[in-house]
């Protein structure tokens, strides 16, 4: 670790309080250069446009479009894609709800496939396995510090003739093969909800594409279907899922650090692996080692006693947490899609073992150093 250790409460935070706090002074003046600017524009005005081109050329995607968030995203990609009812969408077993509820909200049905045991992504075989003549598309996500097995979902997509759509909210920044996540597929999504890589004090998303059409239609979705060149003169039956003008000019400034931010993630994240690499035979399997496909969202461990683990670490004022302690197909909203005698093993297994550490880029190489002795002391009492 090279970055200097700086002063830090007794409390380790697993998400940082002041996570804006260097970028005040810009936030406060930004409210008021946009809030008093003679065009009065909040939304999708100049700053928008001006960061999708910046993600667009930074990316190399054929579009970027600015909408209200991740999930937001997700609903518009399948709007775009006409997925709707009679339609099955494989999804993965085990993450975030916006996976099956997106894919509800178009009328169509998810499908729940089970995932890798140990990098905690969709296995392609399983999804494979799940595809009927009803299957409309494919959406694997990537997964706290690990990208999805793309290549092989682009193969399986072209094989069975499907649509390949990327749930790539956590992964803003990975790269996996040289080419950056959400461009694996015909389109995916980042979220900027403030706790991720790239997020910001408030709510968003962008849909990031290799197809300039899916954007077009996005575009239109997100604006009630209007285009843009006349107001009230609707081509599709769209939403509202515009982005803020002030986030917008936020982001825009934000974006100079991301690149550091994100190394800095990826250090500590190194940190935690090459002191956790030993554990597995105490229970404690940390994610993968190497660099390439990896997003750093969370850090996150798969612990056999992981109860005790988060009461030793909260005993030690270092905090944690549990993400998705139910596999998507045992959730009461999502139960009445379950096919009947399906089962999904290693999505229960990481359920009940997942525990994520702080990985944020405001920890100083003291606190990571403290969340690492206090694992290693658990794994060897």
């Amino acid at each position: 670790m090279t970055v200097a250790s700086r002063p830090h409460p007794q409390a380790i935070e697993f998400f940082p309080s002041d996570l804006f706090e260097e970028d005040r002074a810009v936030m406060l003046e930004t409210i008021r250069r946009i809030g008093l600017a003679p065009e009065q524009r909040f939304i999708l005005g100049a700053h928008t446009r001006h960061f999708e081109e910046l993600l667009r050329e930074s990316l190399g995607a054929a579009d970027v479009v600015a909408c209200a968030s991740g999930t937001s995203g997700l609903d518009l990609i399948l709007t775009a894609m006409d997925v709707g009812p009679g339609d099955e969408v494989v999804v993965p077993a085990f993450g975030c709800a916006p996976l099956a509820a997106s894919v509800v909200r178009v009328g169509a049905t998810p499908v729940f496939a089970d995932i890798h045991p140990h990098t905690m992504v969709a296995d392609p075989d399983e999804v494979e396995r799940r595809i009927t003549g009803r299957t409309r598309a494919i959406m694997p996500a990537h997964m706290f510090s690990v990208m999805a097995d793309m290549p092989r979902f682009v193969a399986l997509a072209q094989r069975h003739h499907v649509r390949l759509i990327e749930d790539s909210a956590v992964a803003q920044g990975a790269v996996l093969n040289g080419t950056p996540a959400g461009l694996w597929g015909e389109a995916g999504v980042y979220s900027f909800v403030q706790v991720k890589a790239g997020g910001m004090p408030g709510e968003g998303g962008v849909v990031v594409t290799r197809d300039a059409d899916i954007g077009q239609r996005v575009r239109m979705l997100r604006n009630h279907g209007q285009d843009g060149t006349r107001r009230f003169v609707h081509h599709l039956v769209g939403s509202n899922s515009r982005f803020d003008e002030i986030q917008a000019a936020f982001q825009v400034h934000r974006m100079a650090g991301l690149a550091g931010r994100l190394e800095r993630r990826a250090a500590i994240a190194r940190y935690y692996t090459d002191r956790f690499s030993a554990l597995a035979e105490h229970g404690l399997v940390p994610p993968p080692p190497g660099s390439d496909g990896r997003c750093y969202y969370v850090y996150t461990l798969l612990a056999q006693h992981r109860d005790a683990l988060r009461a030793h670490l909260t005993r030690q004022g270092i905090a944690c947490h549990v993400y998705y302690p139910q596999p998507l197909p045992h959730q009461a909203a999502f139960t009445p899609f379950s096919r009947p005698g399906d089962q999904w093993p290693h999505a229960e297994r990481a359920s009940a073992r997942i525990l994520s550490l702080p990985v944020h880029p405001q920890l100083s190489d003291a606190q990571v150093e403290r969340i690492a002795d206090a694992v290693c002391a658990f794994a060897h009492q």
